[in-house]
């Protein structure tokens, strides 16, 4: 089974959403934080984090990309477990059932958005206010053409002051 991970490439998180995830948390789609609020009262920081961000579910903070990844089969019931626990505890979920519901169907959600990607696909989700309330619509870029495949720099002996060093950004 694949999910994925929060991924930092820079520090723009870290000055666009009101609380940022640490790299590497479990990844969700998120989309629920913003089900109670209406059009007019997401502004800032909320905005960018209600257009542009996945939820990272162990800070409940929001990362611009995430990058799938292959989850070990008991990994999966620890992290609805954990969610459910938040859906009682932060969003009012009148029981552990109900609350289970809504986990496993978010969790859901987030591994089928992943399983037709390969591992280390980076993904990005873009949110929008209709008239049916919010859309989402997601992108992704392959691995072989994220960064963790590019080559940014090539050792090279000391000894030898006749090699030049490569450097490669892009394609």
């Amino acid at each position: 089974m694949k999910l994925a991970r929060t991924i930092r490439f820079d520090r723009s998180d870290l000055n666009v959403f009101p609380r940022v995830a640490d790299e590497g948390e479990w990844a969700l789609v998120g989309t629920f934080c913003f089900a109670g609020l209406d059009e007019e009262a997401i502004s800032g920081k909320v905005k960018q984090a209600f257009s542009n961000g996945f939820l990272g579910l162990q800070s409940f903070g929001f990362s611009t990309l995430v990058s799938v990844v292959t989850l070990k089969s008991d990994e999966i019931n620890k992290i609805k477990m954990q969610l459910s626990e938040i859906f009682i505890s932060e969003f009012g979920a009148p029981n552990k059932t109900d609350a289970m519901t809504a986990a496993t169907e978010e969790v859901n959600f987030m591994a089928e958005l992943c399983a037709g990607h390969e591992v280390g696909t980076l993904l990005a989700v873009q949110r929008s206010w209709g008239e049916k309330g919010i859309s989402e619509s997601f992108r992704s870029l392959p691995k072989s053409d994220s960064c963790a495949e590019q080559k940014i720099w090539t050792v090279v002996d000391e000894d030898d002051t006749s090699a030049i060093v490569e450097t490669k950004v892009g394609k």
